[in-house]
């Protein structure tokens, strides 16, 4: 293998993130020529975390890794799935013994990558420090293979770069989720090392952050904690493509990708 194009498509937020993702994806794996499929399901039911049967047909859409965050823990029937599916991550840094893994090794066309889950702490919950065990995380990875995967789900951009810089030269990429807010700063670190701080949500266009406009204005002005719904207009599906040299374990090239459903 001459390289490895790996696709990772940010956050997906219910239905309509769904849907634009089973609709969408064919098209984008042809033209990408991606080998390997990461999706963050995070948001996928109703916004909050995700339920066996949705793991389930990700899968059979053709993707290899399902990564999450913070709301992984929100259907407890999802737990049991989270110890028994090797390819369904929950952040490593969760203290243990809270089910699921955090990492795994998949092959694709004779080449072993690595896939890491990680989640900040800034104004977010204070688990295990990400950098630590990042790096812990990585040394174990490396015994098997030199192209390495972080999706970093954080809402600090100043702790995704920090990571980054951090583990330059050790991953082929750190890709950052959670905010549903894609960001243009796309770039290879000194290192090798590919970053972009929010690949965005697959998610509702019309919305704020995937969620139902109104609900999002009640929210602000009347300061309640009142029920987020998520939107059912049609979605973007937002995704990065990254080109990894798989001798060296660095980046080449990092592309940004998006596309609209029309369901």
């Amino acid at each position: 293998m001459k390289e490895l194009r790996v696709l990772l498509v940010g956050d997906i937020i219910g239905q309509a993130g769904i849907r634009a993702m089973i609709s969408l994806l064919p098209a984008l794996k042809r033209d990408s020529a991606a080998d390997l499929i990461i999706v963050n399901g995070e948001n996928a039911a109703d916004g909050f975390g995700m339920t066996p049967e949705i793991v389930q047909q990700f899968f059979a859409s053709g993707i290899h890794v399902i990564t999450s965050g913070n709301h992984i823990w929100h259907h407890r029937e999802l737990y049991p799935v989270l110890d028994s599916q090797p390819n369904l991550l929950r952040p490593y840094n969760y203290p243990s013994p809270n089910p699921g893994k955090g990492m795994c090794v998949v092959e694709v066309k004779g080449q072993k990558v690595g896939v890491l889950n990680l989640q900040g702490r800034t104004r977010m919950w204070a688990i295990d420090c990400p950098f630590k065990k990042g790096k812990e995380a990585v040394r174990k990875l490396r015994n098997e293979t030199k192209c390495i995967i972080v999706d970093m789900h954080a809402d600090a951009v100043e702790e995704k770069e920090a990571l980054a810089w951090y583990l330059d030269g050790e991953i082929s990429a750190l890709i950052g989720t959670h905010t549903h807010i894609p960001t243009a700063d796309e770039r290879i670190l000194p290192k090798g090392t590919a970053y972009l701080s929010d690949v965005g949500a697959s998610g509702p266009a019309d919305s704020i952050i995937g969620f139902n406009t109104e609900i999002g204005i009640q929210r602000s002005l009347s300061q309640m904690p009142l029920k987020n719904e998520v939107s059912s207009n049609p979605a973007y599906l937002r995704a990065v493509l990254m080109t990894i040299d798989p001798q060296t374990g660095k980046s080449l090239s990092i592309e940004r990708m998006s596309s609209r459903s029309l369901v």
